[in-house]
């Protein structure tokens, strides 16, 4: 399978440089898997079509300050560190701009030397594995030092950073949102309980596995890069027992996805479970849990795209994001989102 099957033309108007002025008045695009049809509502809408007895299952995960603009000890040039991932107290993997000026030995102090790191080594991926050096919590530093790490297609957004928070974000480490969730407000997840719809989190931390490019002809060949997740005996618990009653597990964005699917059984039970996963869905998986499925549109010849084209067909998705072009729908993480059902 070649990486041009997932390939489709979008005008750049159409990428979302800023939410909609409500989280749930964001457009929702219906996709049937077992039909040729396609609707068009608005996000609020999504209770409608779910039904009493169905789970809703959330990424808690909350975004980091990951990005830190500093600059080097030595010759004090400007540079930027983007954080991947925690290796142990002090050890992080990240990427570096300008990479090629960044080099293991280097000292690199942020925050106008409120703590600083050195590069030990660099990684396959291009990456930098960095020491950090400070006093007290490093959470608190990022909260002085970091910035919110927007996607590079978003240019000039200036509005709330919470806007890049679900809010039901609890625990801390990703470096990109699980955007399909930006969508739900406090209200809109009551009145989905109130339908008899249960709902649970899982966390995976979203790193460099989401949002690395495919840079294989033959998406076969692409590694994925590590992501840790959680899920806990309670939400096992409580995803065994709706799959037992016949409700319908319903996936709010590709990595609540990707953390069921990485620890269900081939039985479609779900333990609990922790750890790291490298799984890479793409068309001709077989899915073990999922039924429904909430996402936002995503990037051309992205792992997100093959995702969901192996959950509704290749042909049905792209199909459907020709429609959402010619209907303007808003792409990629401020845009707007597609149930598949």
């Amino acid at each position: 399978m070649k990486i041009t099957d997932f390939d489709y033309h979008l005008p750049e108007e159409l990428i979302a440089q800023e939410p909609a002025p409500r989280r749930d008045l964001s457009r929702l695009m219906i996709v049937y898997r077992d039909k040729p049809l396609i609707e068009h509502r608005l996000f609020k809408d999504v209770v409608n079509y779910l039904n009493p007895g169905d789970l809703l299952v959330l990424n808690d995960t909350k975004v980091i300050p990951a990005r830190l603009p500093g600059k080097k000890l030595k010759g004090g040039a400007e540079m930027e560190v983007l954080l991947l991932k925690p290796l142990d107290e002090r050890r992080w993997e990240a990427l570096v701009r300008p990479g090629r000026r960044i080099k293991p030995g280097d000292t690199l102090l942020f925050g106008d030397g409120l703590f600083s790191g050195t590069v030990e080594e660099s990684t396959a991926y291009g990456g930098r594995v960095i020491r950090f050096s400070y006093t007290g919590r490093f959470a608190d530093l990022l909260s002085k030092a970091g910035k919110m790490p927007l996607p590079p297609y978003i240019k000039k957004y200036s509005g709330d950073p919470l806007r890049y928070q679900t809010v039901y974000a609890r625990q801390e480490g990703s470096v990109a949102a699980p955007t399909a969730g930006l969508h739900f407000t406090e209200e809109l997840l009551a009145e989905i309980r109130t339908k008899g719809v249960e709902i649970a989190s899982i966390v995976l931390h979203v790193g460099l596995g989401t949002f690395r490019p495919v840079k294989v002809s033959d998406i076969t060949r692409h590694q994925m890069h590590a992501e840790y997740y959680e899920i806990s005996e309670q939400t096992a618990r409580t995803v065994n027992e709706a799959k037992k009653r016949g409700g319908r597990l319903v996936a709010v964005g590709t990595t609540t996805v990707r953390c069921l699917e990485a620890a269900a059984r081939e039985s479609g039970e779900v333990p609990p479970a922790k750890g790291w996963t490298e799984l890479f869905i793409y068309p001709g998986y077989r899915f073990k849990v999922i039924d429904a499925m909430i996402t936002n549109f995503h990037l051309p010849r992205s792992t997100l795209l093959m995702m969901v084209s192996a959950f509704a067909g290749r042909e049905k998705i792209l199909a459907a994001y020709r429609v959402a072009v010619e209907e303007r729908y808003r792409f990629y993480s401020f845009g707007d989102a597609m149930l598949i059902m």
